[in-house]
């Protein structure tokens, strides 16, 4: 275990918690960092003391903006794009990063608090097929 996590799980050198772990922490100062991609994080979204969002595709340009005095667990759908995210901030020498197994699915799955915005939910049969499931609704100019 680091300085910063006292619960969790290693494995193949990446430091993970249970999204009850992220919580508990959460409350104790650790912040989620939700690395999913905007049309992800709309419908549903971590409800917790504090969550940044920041998109993997933009990590590499704005890591340095994340505190490195506070433990930072990274998460997003189900804990593969934030395991690449610790990865990435550890080879930046980061060691206060944690990846969130089971990311958001695992979090909703365990009761833990969600905020949704039903307006962003997202269909489709696979990942290269979402779109949002609402239409928004257009003002007719006459």
């Amino acid at each position: 275990m680091n300085k910063w996590f006292g619960t969790g799980f290693f494995s193949h050198g990446v430091h993970n918690l249970t999204p009850g772990e992220s919580f508990t922490l959460c409350g104790k100062g650790a912040i989620i960092v939700d690395v999913r991609e905007d049309y992800l994080s709309g419908f549903k979204m971590f409800k917790a003391e504090k969550v940044i969002c920041l998109p993997l595709s933009q990590l590499e340009e704005h890591y340095k903006e994340l505190p490195d005095d506070q433990p930072l667990v990274f998460a997003d759908t189900v804990g593969l794009r934030s395991r690449e995210a610790v990865v990435f901030m550890n080879s930046r020498g980061y060691d206060n990063v944690a990846n969130m197994a089971g990311g958001i699915v695992d979090w909703e799955r365990d009761g833990l608090p969600l905020n949704t915005d039903i307006s962003n939910r997202l269909s489709g049969s696979c990942m290269c097929q979402l779109k949002p499931r609402e239409r928004k609704k257009q003002k007719n100019s006459q």
